[in-house]
């Protein structure tokens, strides 16, 4: 065993710096699961845990006829799947074009203006995004202007799904385009250079070089998202959903923020919240298990 010049083992000092991270992990990660125990009884703050009387099965049946929690999950449905679709799709255009880009001053000017919004909370840009599309925003006085009459657009509940997800994937398209830019670099430029030898011009390198290099980070980003299939960005909606939206707008989150802080249902809120967390749990597992069958990829 290597030892350090105190006579100290070389894991020691290791240890001991990565010992807080673990102590966090396991203080605020860990023991909260106990609590998952209210989602199976009629929880009594009063009473505690081991207090309050067992009731089995009782909340996640109540979830699937109240239809509240039917309306949260079929929005969160909706607007999680879009989001990991299209903030893989459109990451890996831009880093498709960017990489394209041969002036390096103009190609590292688009990056910084585009990862800047990524930076930026939810707290802000979703008043930013309010204030744009609000009577006297940027957005009515264009279309004033134009001869168009004033559209609320974050009052109507057809549109509103499409403002999150649309603000959602132009916040992050920047940042998350850095992994595909960076697979790009591991791609070994004698494979352009056999492609021009063999006659194929930029779209075809593009089509027979690039994207078959990238797939392998494909299916690791997709796979990894899988686990966010029932998370919809509790911060995106919670800042910017109003009472005039809540048909469209209500996520499995916001369900249980009212739910439980609000209502002080705790146990219908941790049996939704449970429900949210298996599910995740199960489409990851699928999903790695895809990956390794159809793509011979795995990441452990």
């Amino acid at each position: 065993m290597n030892k350090t010049k105190k006579g100290i083992p070389n894991w020691v000092p290791y240890t001991l710096m990565v010992l807080p991270g673990f102590i966090w992990l396991f203080m605020f990660s860990i023991v909260p699961m106990f609590g998952v125990v209210m989602a199976f009884e009629n929880y009594i703050p009063t009473k505690g845990w081991f207090g309050s009387p067992w009731v089995g099965m009782k909340w996640f049946n109540y979830l699937w006829v109240i239809p509240d929690a039917r309306r949260a999950l079929r929005n969160t449905l909706i607007i999680a799947i879009s989001k990991l679709i299209l903030n893989i799709v459109f990451p890996l255009i831009f880093a498709l074009l960017l990489n394209e880009v041969r002036q390096m001053k103009f190609k590292k000017t688009v990056q910084t203006i585009v990862y800047l919004p990524h930076f930026v909370s939810w707290v802000i840009m979703g008043n930013i995004i309010i204030n744009i599309f609000s009577a006297n925003g940027i957005y009515n006085t264009v279309r004033t202007a134009l001869g168009g009459q004033q559209l609320l657009v974050m009052t109507i509940p057809q549109t509103f799904q499409a403002v999150l997800i649309g603000t959602d994937v132009w916040k992050e398209f920047g940042y998350n385009s850095v992994i595909y830019l960076a697979a790009l670099t591991g791609i070994s430029p004698n494979l352009y250079e056999a492609a021009a030898i063999d006659g194929a011009n930029r779209w075809k390198s593009t089509l027979h070089v690039t994207l078959p290099g990238l797939i392998p980070t494909v299916v690791l980003l997709c796979t990894l998202s899988m686990g966010n299939i029932l998370n919809a960005g509790f911060d995106q909606v919670f800042n910017m959903y109003n009472q005039l939206v809540m048909q469209t707008g209500d996520i499995i989150d916001t369900y249980v923020y009212r739910v439980g802080i609000t209502n002080m249902q705790f146990s219908l809120a941790t049996a939704a919240g449970l429900f949210k967390s298996v599910v995740s749990f199960i489409m990851i597992v699928v999903s790695y298990l895809l990956a390794y069958k159809f793509a011979d990829y795995s990441i452990f």
